[in-house]
């Protein structure tokens, strides 16, 4: 997981203090080599077709059906990732006092690693000082017979060179959501089965269902509480997918089975044991609220371990390491307040806690909640699905929580996230000033919608 990463160690060097950094497969981690950078890529050139295939909704014409070439969208996805990847990697090999060493690191005692470099060199290397980042991995499916069927996970879904037919989705979280929505638009037929009740599993009821809405007038179909019990391969070279669902079992085949039911960590490698580092069930390495781990002098920081498993989490990780282990401050993880976007289209964001939390909390809490069809802007450009929700804690009107589920709804949040930061009642945004016609405007209208 880069962001935190890299930045650590040049971060140290520049403190003067002598670092390497030992890198298993490719500089940038999961962000830029398989996550972010080339997922928001091709969502992006799904969009495209997306609105294209709309065109003539806007009165534009264009001349035929749209076809697409996924040998291009892949191109121009491995191009970014490389020149993304190439400068974090010229930024430190030219960093002062940072070693970058290329190969795999274990521990073979407290406070000791060997790292087995790509040279086939050996080397052993000691510090008072190490930082455990190595991220997660895609986790396999546990499903009878599926190690004889070719199925693809989220990194190796985005090197296919054709359009699948028919893609079987395993997991309707944020992974199968966005590559279930990208390949519709693409021109699969797509089908996303969800083992739970609903998809997003930790956003409230009826933004869920808003979200499975969405989906299924992109055509996809979306299964709930259906397990994948069982996958062969047929005689043509199709996926046969057996699954129970509320109302008995049912056959499903595709062309393609893509796994997004969860990742595990990649601690397995590091022969924790031999350094005493302790790790829950799954793995997930053991910190309290300053990162570090069991041991003494030894942090683990992005998503090795456990918790919100994002980019901005892992930067926000190292500026904690940074003020505490560089600046000498007291910096910690408590009360962090916590945010993502879903890169669905519609975008989902999502900034503080949901609706259900605070109501498990005992808050007393007000909702304010507006269909996005209400927004000037969307309506203007003709992408008013959705729905803008927030969470107000009654007692003194801050704002707790909101999930913008719309057009840019990410930016939206973040506009939302900022007045939290600020501590801003939700009457100054109700009242403020905004620029017509813009998507922020609308919070006015949203701050004044509260249910009854």
């Amino acid at each position: 997981m880069w962001p935190g990463w890299g930045p650590l160690a040049t971060a140290f060097g520049q403190a003067g203090k002598k670092t390497a950094i030992i890198e298993r497969e490719h500089v940038g981690g999961t962000c830029i080599n398989e996550g972010c950078t080339p997922t928001k890529t091709m969502v992006a050139s799904a969009r495209v077709a997306y609105l294209t295939r709309r065109a003539a909704d806007y009165g534009v014409e264009t001349g035929g059906p749209v076809t697409v070439d996924m040998t291009v969208v892949r191109k121009r996805k491995r191009d970014i990732v490389e020149s993304f990847r190439g400068g974090s990697q010229s930024r430190l090999e030219h960093s002062e006092n940072v070693d970058l060493l290329m190969g795999e690191a274990y521990f073979v005692a407290p406070k000791v690693i060997e790292v087995r470099l790509r040279t086939g060199e050996v080397r052993q290397l000691s510090a008072e000082t190490i930082c455990l980042n190595v991220g997660e991995r895609p986790a396999p499916p546990r499903i009878e017979g599926v190690e004889q069927v070719p199925y693809l996970n989220s990194t190796t879904i985005m090197e296919l060179d054709q359009v699948p037919q028919h893609l079987l989705v395993l997991g309707g979280g944020y992974v199968g959501l966005e590559f279930g929505q990208m390949f519709r638009r693409f021109g699969s037929r797509v089908t996303i089965i969800q083992r739970g009740k609903q998809l997003l599993t930790r956003e409230d009821t009826d933004i869920a269902q808003e979200v499975t809405k969405i989906l299924r007038e992109d055509g996809i179909e979306v299964l709930l509480e259906t397990s994948a019990l069982k996958a062969a391969k047929t005689a043509d070279g199709q996926i046969q997918l057996t699954v129970r669902t509320s109302e008995g079992e049912r056959t499903l085949t595709g062309s393609h089975l893509l796994a997004a039911a969860g990742r595990i960590p990649n601690s397995d490698a590091l022969h924790l044991e031999a350094a005493a580092i302790k790790t829950d069930q799954r793995g997930y390495i053991q910190v309290n609220d300053r990162l570090e781990t069991s041991v003494p002098g030894i942090y683990a920081l992005g998503d090795v371990k456990g918790g919100p498993a994002f980019t901005h989490i892992s930067y926000d990780d190292f500026r904690i390491l940074r003020t505490n282990l560089i600046e000498h401050g007291n910096a910690s993880i408590a009360n962090r307040l916590l945010l993502y976007t879903v890169f669905i289209d519609p975008q989902l964001g999502r900034v503080g806690i949901t609706e259900t939390e605070a109501r498990q909390q005992g808050r007393h809490i007000k909702i304010a909640k507006m269909p996005m069809s209400y927004v000037a802007r969307a309506l203007e450009v003709d992408e008013s699905r959705g729905v803008m929700k927030a969470i107000v804690d009654a007692d003194n009107d801050q704002i707790i929580g909101a999930c913008i589920l719309g057009l840019e709804g990410g930016e939206i949040m973040s506009m939302l996230e900022i007045a939290m930061l600020g501590k801003l009642p939700y009457t100054v945004l109700r009242d403020g000033v905004f620029a017509h016609p813009t998507l922020a405007e609308s919070l006015n209208n949203l701050f004044s919608s509260f249910e009854s």
